[in-house]
């Protein structure tokens, strides 16, 4: 079997980009053979099965030369007219089977996503597809408001395992803030709106009036990015912050574990694989309140910063430490689970 997966791959390094390289991994442990083609404008040289083309055209051509047996997409964010349009294709490929994974938890409450419909445009090309995978239940609904019969979906968690972080040194600059600064927040995600960055840097005042040698690391990039160092730069605690920009995601392991507390303040989120794996280092996590938090998240409300200021305050200075050990997830069976799934729809095609 041969299995072409479509996805975003590091770096940058996120929740999708690792989920896609855990499934690679998992399906050549296996002995399944595995293409992977970059779907970002993120591009590097194609090498070990990896692609990168740079348009529609070299898209179609790749999977004619490839002749792969499943198309696996995985998409991020909203579902753009290109992502819609690469579903249509492989929904429409001869002999393949064809399958999509949505990881976006705050598209099903987005306008577009409340507005969906089986006439949609959307709604055509996804049932096209022979079978559609939600990270949660809110996704796997919003495939039924799409038009999609219950038979074809299903709800996984995407990969998340208990990770040892590296002993492999952080970056110069990195390990120099982490040293120098305690009680040690970390946030991970995108330099982009609905991440709440802003949000944090101004927290950032309160918390460290009333604990002088806090920091806050932010993890990724993103749109964002000039302006908010631009920010940071004018900010009274510019030095207890540090947009690390871009990390290697086992570096990014080792910095969550150094952390007093995981900070995932979101505008809309679904289920970040970042909360799971703080969870199962054992570092609490306050996010905002997404409706779908792990057990044992410590949430936060309103999202404003005199509230994200004062609850991460109660935490870090709370008599009885807020860390716990997860029990884990059920990320690594569920690798197992798409696999079943490729098997049994190339059984029923057959």
């Amino acid at each position: 079997m041969h299995v072409l997966l479509f996805g975003p791959v590091p770096p940058p390094h996120g929740g999708v980009q690792t989920h896609v390289m855990a499934l690679a991994g998992f399906l050549r442990g296996t002995g399944v053979r595995v293409s992977i083609m970059n779907i970002t404008r993120h591009r590097k040289a194609e090498q070990d099965g990896e692609y990168y083309p740079t348009s529609i055209g070299g898209v179609l051509s790749r999977m004619a030369q490839l002749r792969p047996d499943v198309l696996h997409i995985h998409l991020g964010g909203n579902l753009t007219p290109r992502g819609l349009g690469l579903c249509a294709a492989c929904g429409h490929w001869p002999r393949a089977i064809s399958l999509m994974t949505f990881h976006s938890g705050g598209y099903p409450t987005s306008p577009a996503g409340r507005a969906a419909t089986p006439r949609s445009m959307a709604g055509l090309a996804l049932r096209s597809l022979d079978h559609l995978i939600a990270v949660n239940p809110e996704i796997e609904d919003l495939f039924h408001r799409f038009g999609v019969p219950p038979a074809r979906t299903s709800v996984l968690e995407p990969h998340s395992d208990t990770p040892t972080p590296t002993h492999e040194p952080l970056p110069p600059l990195l390990a120099d803030f982490v040293a120098q600064h305690r009680p040690l927040f970390v946030a991970v995600g995108g330099l982009e709106p609905e991440y709440c960055v802003p949000l944090q840097i101004e927290a950032m005042t309160a918390m460290v009036r009333a604990l002088p040698g806090a920091g806050l690391v932010v993890i990724g990039t993103g749109s964002q990015e000039q302006e908010l160092r631009a920010r940071v730069a004018v900010s009274p605690v510019r030095n207890h912050i540090l947009l690390a920009g871009d990390v290697p995601h086992r570096l990014t392991l080792r910095a969550i574990a150094e952390a007093d507390l995981f900070l995932r303040i979101t505008a809309y989120d679904g289920d970040s694989l970042s909360v799971r794996e703080a969870l199962n280092l054992g570092v609490p996590v306050l996010a905002s309140d997404n409706g779908m938090r792990p057990n044992g998240v410590l949430l936060v409300s309103p999202l404003a910063p005199d509230a994200v200021a004062r609850r991460a305050i109660e935490v870090v200075t709370a008599p009885v430490p807020a860390r716990r050990v997860s029990p884990g997830s059920d990320g690594d069976r569920n690798l197992g689970r798409v696999l079943a799934l490729y098997q049994r729809l190339r059984s029923d095609r057959a």
